[in-house]
């Protein structure tokens, strides 16, 4: 009997850890994840592509690119380099985004509200892979980019969100102005 408890319980501890690796699009978290997405809805259910800081913009269409530096600093602050943004409502613009520290870092963004129930998440699941065209992790060394048209004004959020990052200073500010 005490076999079988223990085979039991390391079987279930092997299925938790299975369930436990996903990403935003399934796996673990999926319902709280969908939580988290309300509002990003459309009608019919489906994950609409416009969010309140805007939508995934086309490279063809940017009018600005924006070099984005994610790494740590020697007194353990993690930075952003630029920290603060300004753009123009209707604005496409390419983000360019270099880890160039040394561990992962990811580029998330939204508005603070959106920003803030994406870290809670994170920091119940540490290794969600995130597949949404306003984020991206990257390893050391590493760059990738993000398009984004901004179609709202107002001042929106981008940060780190692997667990300690954020409250370590990896976060910054984008104010989004009506173009004249």
């Amino acid at each position: 009997m005490k076999k079988l408890l223990i085979l039991t319980t390391g079987l279930f501890l092997i299925a938790g850890n299975a369930f436990a690796s996903g990403s935003h699009t399934g796996g673990h978290g999926h319902d709280e994840m969908k939580k988290v997405m309300e509002g990003h809805d459309n009608s019919d259910g489906h994950h609409a592509d416009a969010m309140a800081v805007g939508e995934p913009g086309k490279k063809q269409n940017a009018t600005k690119k924006i070099t984005i530096i994610m790494t740590e600093t020697d007194d353990g602050d993690m930075v952003f380099t630029p920290k603060i943004i300004d753009v123009k409502k209707g604005q496409t613009i390419r983000f360019v985004i270099r880890n160039k520290g040394e561990i992962d870092h990811e580029f998330v963004l939204d508005n603070r509200d959106g920003v803030m129930k994406h870290k809670a998440l994170m920091e119940k699941f540490p290794e969600m892979e995130h597949d949404d065209p306003n984020s991206l992790r990257l390893e050391p060394g590493k760059k990738g980019e993000i398009i984004w048209k901004f179609t709202n004004g107002g001042t929106f959020e981008f940060a780190c969100l692997i667990p300690g990052h954020y409250a370590a200073g990896m976060k910054g500010d984008i104010t989004v102005t009506e173009s004249h």
